[in-house]
């Protein structure tokens, strides 16, 4: 058994196992364990013949049985349970062997981590993998960290059973060195969680506002399928909204307590855009209406507050009414990704890692959750021009929000008018007027400043930072 297998997963939980599953289906003899062995044996007794797996029972036996330089994936719960799997498995390994994190650890461990096992001859390769447990089976999006030596051993490996773009290249990329892989899958799932809060805000405007039912709703969304929002979750939209509840025949949309849940890594985003002094509100909307849907006693209290009376919808105008909701929807997507991809290129500069904008989208294509059409027009842009200071500059981008922009206006006016909430749709069209304007109100607020903190401020018509004695004779001094 002895340096039989290309790899090894150890944790054999729904990614895990489909993870190797997909190793195996493409040719790969694949080592397996997990803390149990029940669900080791399980593996290879239900999914056996796709490929050819090697059960091991242990820690030790599972490094046995690996090829030189040992590739090993973790697929473990992110926190203290990746560094116990570490801790028991880097004693086990060799100079120049790799350790593959590929759960959705934060980008600070898996620094930590890779420094550590760097000191001791050791690869720790940080990897985002998106796609859920379909994804990982049949493809997903990987994002793999680390250092160039390690790809060179492991990016084959990995390439070969990542999700396929619609020109065929792989969904798979090095994008830097330590935690730059898990940073990326951090900025994925923070531009995930605005994606899916700009389309939940669409289906509550064409439900409360154009008074639709849930099955008329799923052929909007299907309809905008087929145009510039052709994406993967608009698809599983549609699929939602026509959904019966088999148990009260009512629209299942209906019976879903609306409590959105999160595992933290959009919080984590926009906490490190915080740290990073990056603005990505539509973002930080997205995670706050998240926690605001879960505080159902603070709902409960504000019922009765201030209420509006909602006129009845009227049918009569719908499908222009739609057509604004897409103008909407489109440009506050286009707003969510550009921050996001802000947030990579900040990050990139902080922490030296020279991510390749053009490539995160690339590999954005296929296999994840926010994959696109409309991804392969992000990377021409950055491959057009690699030094664009931020998406929306970019002249077809650009062109396509000043045609939306009063539709879009339009449609927040609407639901403003309505009492429909739309953070996402808000917090996107004031983002872009932040950018665009002549002058911002932060002028009054360094005179503030100024005024009770003696913080200084700078002027327009000269150089030098300068102070008011406010509390005296209101005369200027030069601060410098």
């Amino acid at each position: 058994m002895d340096g039989i297998a290309e790899v090894g997963v150890t944790g054999l939980a729904v990614m895990g196992s489909n993870l190797a599953r997909n190793l195996a289906r493409h040719g790969h003899r694949v080592a397996v364990h997990n803390r149990t062995a029940v669900r080791t044996r399980a593996l290879v007794d239900q999914f056996g013949g796709e490929g050819t797996f090697l059960p091991a029972e242990s820690p030790g036996d599972l490094v046995r049985s690996l090829e030189r330089p040992r590739r090993l994936i973790v697929m473990v719960k992110a926190g203290a349970a990746t560094d116990a799997v570490i801790d028991e498995f880097a004693p086990l390994l060799e100079p120049g062997d790799m350790l593959v994190d590929g759960g959705n650890a934060h980008f600070l461990d898996t620094r930590r981590r890779e420094a550590a096992l760097r000191a001791r001859g050791l690869h720790f390769v940080g990897t985002g993998i998106s796609g859920g447990e379909e994804g990982a089976l049949h493809g997903p999006s990987i994002m793999p960290g680390g250092s160039d030596e390690s790809y060179q051993a492991l990016g084959p490996l990995l390439e070969d059973i990542a999700a396929k773009a619609p020109d065929g290249s792989p969904c798979c990329a090095h994008l830097g060195p330590d935690g730059a892989g898990h940073f990326v899958k951090m900025v994925h799932n923070g531009i995930e969680y605005a994606d899916m809060q700009l389309i939940a805000e669409s289906y509550d405007l064409l439900r409360h506002v154009a008074g639709l039912e849930p099955a008329e709703i799923a052929e909007t969304f299907r309809a905008w399928n087929t145009g510039r929002l052709d994406s993967y979750l608009i698809e599983i939209t549609a699929e939602v909204l026509a959904h019966t509840d088999a148990a009260t025949g009512r629209p299942f949309v209906d019976v879903v307590a609306d409590q959105a849940e999160q595992k933290g890594t959009g919080r984590w985003t926009v906490q490190t855009a915080l740290d990073l002094g990056v603005p990505v509100s539509g973002i930080a909307e997205a995670v706050l209406a998240r926690s605001m849907s879960g505080h159902l006693d603070l709902r409960a209290a504000a019922h009765g507050l201030a209420r509006r009376k909602r006129a009845t919808p009227s049918r009569q105008s719908t499908s222009g009414f739609a057509d604004q909701v897409e103008q909407a929807l489109y440009a506050s997507k286009i707003v969510a990704y550009a921050q996001g991809w802000n947030m990579l290129q900040a990050g990139g500069a902080a922490y030296d890692w020279n991510i390749e904008l053009g490539t995160v989208a690339a590999i954005w294509r296929g296999g994840c959750i926010i994959r696109a059409a409309f991804l392969d027009r992000i990377r021409s842009a950055y491959e057009r021009d690699p030094d664009l200071p931020m998406l929306l500059t970019d002249p077809s981008f650009a062109e396509e929000l000043d045609g939306a922009q009063d539709d879009w206006r339009a449609v927040i006016t609407e639901a403003v008018g309505a009492g429909v909430p739309v953070p996402g749709f808000s917090a996107a069209l004031a983002y872009l007027d932040g950018l665009r304007a002549d002058r911002l109100p932060a002028a009054l607020i360094q005179a503030q400043r100024d005024f009770f903190g003696a913080h200084t401020y700078r002027r327009t018509d000269r150089d030098g930072v300068f102070h008011t004695l406010w509390a005296g004779d209101r005369s200027q001094i030069n601060a410098n």
